[in-house]
């Protein structure tokens, strides 16, 4: 898979020339929270985009996300550099990425574990995370949790990633409906998260860019109140503009949970 997608990389390379990422972000309380768990990561330069929507009592949540985003700047940002992916792309270019921020939510995953362990107060806490990382024209995708990261390509938005949750797999296998899916008491249990364990499953994916997309990762307190034929209309207005429209929505909508936002247009 990764060598079909890395051959047409190479096309898009010589056909548009070098693309970057420009981003806009944001984050909000909500209407009925007290404390911002959420936390989130805008890197243009170093090219690493994070959402991390943290999870756990006495302010533990705070700690998780802040303490995941935090240790996947600095694995990144040592790490990056050295590998030479913003060179020709090439399937050992793909893989290196691959491994490079797969390596540093694992980072992220033992460090948020080791943390709890030394503090009971903090036992059980943990972390969602949505990260996106570019080399060349091309970005890898690290996804754990149920934060989301979109992609928008014309007129149509599209799910990257898979929520990690309870509901998300009784839907696939098909034990029950959208309808009953959205009565659920279990619509906020997640099936993986950092920090939980000193390990964790890391799904990952390597994506192509092309002029014109657009992406959205969002913490559950936004998408969780969004249609995905919403995403493109919203986004259509740009920028920072864009991701304070989000926020209003979700908080108008109910504001029920923290909201976080980035906003990400190929330039």
């Amino acid at each position: 898979m990764i060598r079909m997608k890395v051959a047409k990389m190479g096309k898009n390379l010589a056909n548009l020339g070098r693309l970057h990422l420009c981003s806009y972000g944001a984050t909000d309380v909500g209407r009925r929270r007290q404390v911002n768990e959420d936390a989130f990561l805008c890197d243009d330069e170093l090219g690493l985009w994070v959402v991390a929507d943290g999870m756990g009592g006495h302010a533990a949540g705070e700690v998780a996300s802040r303490e995941a985003v935090d240790t996947i700047y600095g694995m990144i940002k040592r790490g990056k550099n050295t590998l030479g992916l913003d060179d020709e792309p090439s399937e050992d270019h793909a893989r290196a990425a691959l491994r490079l921020l797969e390596g540093a939510v694992q980072a992220a995953t033992y460090m948020v574990f080791a943390m709890a362990e030394l503090d009971s107060e903090k036992a059980g806490m943990g972390t969602t995370i949505s990260a996106m990382m570019n080399f060349g024209d091309n970005v890898v995708l690290a996804q754990v949790g149920d934060s989301r990261i979109y992609r928008v390509r014309g007129e149509r938005a599209e799910q990257l990633t898979e929520d990690h949750t309870l509901i998300a797999w009784q839907l696939k296998q098909g034990l029950i409906t959208p309808d009953e899916a959205k009565t659920s008491k279990h619509r906020n249990v997640i099936t993986r998260a950092v920090g939980n364990r000193d390990y964790v499953q890391v799904d990952m994916s390597v994506c192509e860019l092309e002029l014109g997309d657009s992406y959205l990762l969002c913490s559950d307190g936004l998408h969780g109140y969004l249609k995905p034929d919403e995403i493109p209309f919203v986004m259509s207005s740009g920028g920072r503009h864009a991701v304070e429209r989000f926020v209003q929505l979700a908080n108008s909508r109910g504001g029920r949970d923290n909201i976080t936002a980035i906003l990400l247009e190929a330039c």
